[in-house]
């Protein structure tokens, strides 16, 4: 169980307030930024808390004074309200697990598909249709880093950049296999068919100082960009890609015009993306990270949407599942999200 203190988050805020108020507060900068950033974070969670509370305790006395009749006359605004509340209620307990390290840091969202042909690819442009649903509806917003769509159908692979409070927290738990069953609307003979795509997630990093790349241990190729089409599509070979050749890891930037805007964007991606791999097999160096690194890894999926002959969305590392597919596919995924984390943190400890 998740315990939310907001007693102790009262006095850390009241305690990095009487920092900020200090004469040398601005000599460092960076530290300076930090702290203000937290003091925001807090606030937001202190605030949130304090205004769900009083929801709660204003529907209780108005359900209280209801009668019988009263209630059936307000009972459609009742339960509307009472949804709103356990909405934002869901919404404070996964701000409450944001505890990574680069949890509060915006996203890099990269989508992939997988073993099932143009059936694979549509599933990636509905899997992007339904993370940049999930983006808007929590406030966010995205910009399009990569796109490589395909004249049969559907897009091969597109990468997001996700801004916004907490964004690489709520969307680490997305990183791995999604399998999709459903009748092929590319099959005449209306047969079911799977197919997969590949999703990873890791935070964008301002400021790496910890981290050095041998540069002959990178490719760097430039080629001309293939967007979503129309008048954005560059004509020129501005789109870069960088393979980091010892892990086989690959990354690329076309959303620029700019040759070196887009290579240095990429070379963000790439530093942050081997850090988040270094900290998963607990390698001192990058250096000591070794053979290809594989995102995909087919037959161990980590969520099934099923379409035909029933509907089921199942995460098979928490058990968590829901038949209200057309839900999911609009973006609702936070309890999903929710599950995930609640495991991870019973995990660490």
């Amino acid at each position: 169980m998740i315990h939310f203190d907001i007693s102790k988050l009262e006095d850390e805020y009241k305690s990095l307030e009487a920092l900020s108020f200090k004469e040398d507060f601005w000599n460092d900068s960076k530290n300076a930024k930090s702290i203000l950033d937290n003091m925001k974070n807090l606030k937001f969670k202190i605030e949130t808390f304090s205004c769900l509370s009083q929801k709660i305790v204003d529907s209780i006395e108005f359900l209280e004074i209801l009668s019988d009749e009263e209630f059936m006359e307000y009972e459609k605004e009742v339960l509307k309200n009472i949804h709103n509340i356990e909405k934002e209620y869901l919404a404070l307990k996964l701000n409450t697990l944001m505890v990574g390290e680069y949890d509060s840091n915006n996203a890099i969202l990269e989508i992939h598909a997988g073993a099932g042909g143009t059936d694979a690819q549509d599933w990636t442009e509905m899997l992007q249709r339904l993370y940049t649903r999930w983006i808007n509806s929590k406030g966010f917003s995205f910009s399009i880093l990569d796109y490589n769509s395909d004249t049969e159908g559907g897009i091969k692979s597109v990468t997001l950049k996700v801004d916004g409070e907490n964004a690489y927290g709520f969307l680490k738990g997305e990183k791995g296999v999604h399998r999709l069953v459903r009748i092929s609307p590319y099959d005449s003979s209306n047969k079911r068919h799977t197919s997969f795509a590949s999703v990873d997630v890791f935070p964008e990093i301002e400021e790496i100082t910890d981290i050095e790349i041998n540069p002959k241990d990178l490719r760097i190729d430039t080629y001309r960009s293939g967007g979503a089409g129309g008048q954005h599509v560059n004509k020129t070979d501005s789109a870069v890609r960088i393979t980091h050749i010892p892990t086989g890891v690959t990354v690329s930037c076309q959303s620029e015009r700019s040759q070196m805007f887009n290579r240095d964007t990429a070379m963000r991606q790439l530093i942050a993306k081997l850090l988040i791999i270094k900290q998963e097999e607990n390698r001192e160096k990058i250096e000591d990270i070794q053979g290809k690194y594989s995102q995909i890894a087919w037959g161990s999926q980590i969520r099934s949407y099923v379409f035909q002959p029933y509907t089921l969305v199942k995460d098979h590392r928490t058990g968590y599942e829901t038949g209200n597919v057309e839900s999911v596919m609009n973006g609702n995924i936070d309890e999903f999200i929710n599950q995930y984390l609640c495991e991870l943190i019973k995990k660490s400890r």
